[in-house]
């Protein structure tokens, strides 16, 4: 393993401490060649690539020389991660070349393959992928435990609001149902709600299954809980700012003011046990603008089109009909305004497209700044290290948590021996 004992941002090396970085992992002989024939500095150092060594103007004559250096920069550029982002080309974090796309689409089935100190991702058809995986796309455990303590938050936070709004629906005689162009023309089905709710876990299935198998799913369950929590907290202050009359006569809804606020709590923990479906018991009122149920149907099928195996193409295409069906049902039983559907799809698809556009945007990688910070601060800490668009890669979770505990295990015993 190579040893960098320059420190200090390497971007910013003159070719002093670019000759120190030479001598400190034994490339003396290099010296000249790098700092005072051809001026490398920091910046030039972490642009070289393999090619660069092996052909002219630098033409090293000894492959296993070419071989070390290529480690040795790879050592450097994965230790300082947020320095090499800054550069104008993101794979500079890699010294061969990345696999094309079709090459991703036969790496679906990921295992991982020890080899003394280094350990590489082998697919099962043979195809081999960096190390470099975990630094350009590092699991962060501690930020996934952020983003699900966010979402239970959220989660618990909106249904204290869903009680809140039950207590003070309008009355239905005195505020009967809104006029509403879908409702009024589609016939009342007393069974749609629980088809939509059917709908909605099926997908829940899914997408539970997918997250299970992906490589790269802390950073995916980091992304739905940031993306689902935030439209949930949306859906709190609107929901709570007014408070539409019942869509349907059918629903037996009555204000009830005056309730202590453990009552509102103790209904609070019904709907949230229960994630307020009404399969399992849960009935609210009030809590119309906008569609809950419409978010997890268009957040579940749009995560599920994003981060599927490429090999099931026809699955997109099934999660868009259970999505579009879900929202017929949840007209059709009048449990909701259309304009309550037609605002929760949108929001949650053009939440998801613009955090996913921001979070693959090199331009936006390259110059994050305080404004993104201020305005965008979840956003900021979750994808900082986040370098690329993440690739839909799977793998047999039994088998990485083995490997990941039997890191861990090594870990603990260098730490202990040192």
């Amino acid at each position: 393993m190579a040893h960098t004992t320059t420190t200090g941002d390497p971007t910013k090396w003159t070719c002093t401490q670019v000759s120190v970085w030479l001598k400190s992992n034994n490339f003396n002989r290099y010296v000249e060649l790098f700092t005072v024939q051809h001026k490398i500095d920091g910046v030039g150092l972490l642009t070289i690539t393999e090619d660069d060594l092996r052909q002219p103007p630098l033409s090293i004559p000894v492959l296993g020389d070419i071989k070390r250096i290529v480690i040795a920069l790879r050592d450097l550029k994965n230790h300082n991660v947020a320095a090499v982002r800054r550069l104008s080309t993101v794979d500079f974090l890699q010294s061969e070349p990345q696999p094309t796309q079709s090459n991703r689409r036969q790496t679906n089935h990921v295992i991982y393959r020890e080899n003394g100190s280094n350990s590489d991702y082998c697919s099962t058809d043979g195809f081999v992928q960096s190390h470099t995986d975990t630094t350009r796309f590092p699991p962060e455990y501690t930020k996934t435990i952020i983003s699900t303590i966010y979402i239970v938050s959220v989660a618990f936070v909106s249904s204290f609001v869903m009680a809140i709004v039950h207590d003070r629906v309008p009355d239905m005689v005195t505020y009967p149902p809104l006029p509403d162009i879908v409702l009024d023309n589609v016939p009342y089905i007393p069974w749609g709600f629980h088809i939509a709710e059917l709908c909605a876990l099926t997908m829940a299935v899914m997408w539970n299954t997918i997250l299970l198998f992906h490589k790269h799913r802390m950073i995916v369950m980091r992304r739905a809980f940031a993306i689902t929590g935030t439209v949930f907290l949306l859906r709190c202050a609107t929901m709570f700012m007014t408070s539409l009359s019942v869509p349907g006569t059918h629903l037996q809804c009555a204000a009830k003011f005056g309730g202590s606020v453990w009552d509102k709590l103790s209904h609070a923990y019904h709907i949230w046990t229960g994630f307020g479906m009404s399969v399992v018991g849960v009935q609210t009122c009030g809590d119309y603008m906008f569609s809950g149920h419409t978010v997890m149907l268009t957040a579940l099928n749009f995560f599920i089109t994003e981060y599927c195996p490429h090999q099931l193409y026809f699955l997109p295409q099934f999660t868009w009909i259970l999505n579009l069906f879900g929202i017929f049902f949840i007209l059709a039983a009048h449990e909701h305004y259309s304009i309550d559907v037609f605002v929760a799809f949108y929001i949650t698809s053009r939440l998801f497209l613009y955090y996913h556009s921001l979070a693959n945007s090199q331009i936006v990688r390259e110059h994050r700044d305080q404004r993104m910070s201020t305005w965008f601060p979840m956003f900021v800490y979750f994808e900082r290290n986040v370098v690329g668009v993440v690739p839909n890669e799977f793998e047999n979770p039994v088998t990485a948590f083995c490997n990941w505990f039997r890191r861990t295990f090594r870990r603990n015993d260098t730490n202990k021996s040192r």
